[in-house]
């Protein structure tokens, strides 16, 4: 999605534009695909960063006016209300930031006050190059000197970092301050038809333009000479020159490519990885009582962000999602099935180290674990299931290319998206900016500061 965005922004200024996938289909994780006479999104649970039509300013708006979308193109549907749930204890929020500090000023009532100040204290966007200082700061110590109750702190980040954070434990507050925004001063939105509606205006918009856009034609390497990048050579043999490179695979990645390097710093590459079990209902999820958009839970006072070391899972921690609780127009009406999507922690070598056959069997397993775990801060809905799957840290490899399967990328962002090249640039999640709305936005800029010159 970067990719395009970039490609988009730059085709509007005349310029010529090739763009590479891997696959047969654009989006990598943000994906869709069809199973079972069923259609499926991957990734989308929901888009953050949610603007009423019409809205001048934020990240919404701003990709809207940069790659001259209408708002139409995009259609968002507001959440219902989501959840962060905790032993005993609940916060819900909404779309509109007065609903949460209501359920913290009575379920934390000494809390509030220290919670306003530290809303105050988070960088703006237009902070986000990381010359603030405080950007690369523990998020949990700046918290910390605001609110004394440590259980609101972990309620507090559990969101946050399940959306979009790619360090085990603790967080930048930069990144912090741009999740915080998004998820509870912005918030959740979606379009009735889900990623592909957006994946597919960025193809149209794109080669519209003039842009070509070259599926199932990966990089295996880019050239290198005098200091410069002057091309890449596809998996297939074919040489394409250009005068510039923005690279959307990650940083490690992309500098295991580059033909002037030789090794690569592995332990630079981040470690967190997911598994999402998605259950096809034979009802709405309404009609079970279950009304929220999304649930991030947590079995206990602490939150435990980390790669799961000794198991292929770790099921005290997820996300419950559901695509139908959303304020759909009439005129759309309800999507065809009910669904729930669970997401949970995962380890990738552990998933990539089992033969094909116990592979089968662990997602069968990893599946029923997931949902023992997610009903105890949900309605059961065990026996209205009437399809599944499941995709795993391998999957998420396959059509990221991340190592360790990364959902988002490395825990070391380069803002700037510089490389040792002055040619080679990068955008995406290892640029910085995460999600759908985050990923479109980091190729809008790294296309502004870098590509605009002849």
């Amino acid at each position: 999605m970067s990719g395009l965005a970039a490609g988009i922004r730059l085709a509007h200024f005349d310029q010529r534009v090739c763009i590479l996938e891997r696959h047969y289909t654009i989006g990598g994780l943000n994906s869709f695909y069809r199973l079972g006479g069923r259609d499926y999104d991957v990734g989308l649970h929901a888009m953050t960063n949610f603007a009423k039509k019409g809205t001048k300013k934020g990240p919404l708006a701003k990709l809207i006016r940069q790659l001259r979308f209408r708002w139409e193109d995009f259609k968002m549907a507001e959440q219902i209300g989501s959840s962060i749930r905790f032993p005993g204890v609940s916060l819900d929020f909404n779309n509109d930031f007065a609903l949460l500090e209501q359920e913290i000023t009575e379920a934390f009532p000494g809390q509030i006050d220290g919670f306003r100040k530290l809303c105050s204290e988070l960088l703006d966007y237009s902070d986000m190059d990381g010359q603030d200082p405080s950007f690369m700061r523990s998020a949990r110590e700046v918290m910390a000197i605001h609110l004394s109750d440590p259980l609101l702190i972990e309620m507090l980040l559990c969101p946050l970092m399940w959306y979009g954070n790619a360090r085990e434990e603790d967080m930048d507050f930069g990144q912090f301050s741009i999740m915080f925004r998004a998820c509870y001063l912005e918030g959740f939105g979606r379009p009735f038809k889900g990623v592909r509606v957006i994946l597919k205006n960025l193809v149209r918009k794109f080669r519209g333009l003039g842009g070509e856009l070259k599926l199932r034609s990966g990089v295996s390497r880019i050239h290198v000479e005098n200091g410069q990048a002057v091309g890449v050579v596809l998996d297939d043999g074919t040489e394409i020159q250009g005068k510039r490179i923005l690279s959307s695979a990650g940083n490690v990645e992309t500098l295991r490519l580059c033909d002037d390097i030789s090794e690569v710093d592995v332990a630079r590459a981040g470690k967190l990885s997911f598994i999402e079990s998605i259950s096809i209902l034979d009802r709405m999820p309404k009609d079970l009582g279950f009304d929220r958009t999304i649930v991030f839970y947590n079995d206990s006072n602490r939150f435990h962000w980390q790669r799961p070391e000794h198991s292929l899972c770790d099921v005290r921690t997820g996300v419950i999602c559901s695509p139908n609780n959303y304020v759909f127009d009439a005129e759309e009406g309800e999507l065809p099935d009910g669904v729930i999507r669970i997401t949970t922690l995962a380890n990738h070598d552990r998933w990539c180290e089992l033969p094909e056959a116990k592979y089968n069997a662990e997602k069968a397993i990893q599946y029923d674990a997931a949902i023992e775990s997610s009903v105890r801060f949900m309605p059961d809905f065990r026996r209205h299931v009437i399809d599944t799957d499941v995709f795993t840290p391998k999957t998420i490899r396959r059509f990221t290319w991340h190592d360790n399967g990364a959902v988002y990328g490395a825990p070391d962002k380069q803002l700037d998206g510089t490389t040792h090249l002055s040619n080679l640039f990068l955008c995406g999640t290892d640029q910085g900016f995460v999600g759908i709305v985050g990923a479109i936005l980091s190729g809008i800029s790294m296309a502004n500061r870098h590509c605009m010159h002849p």
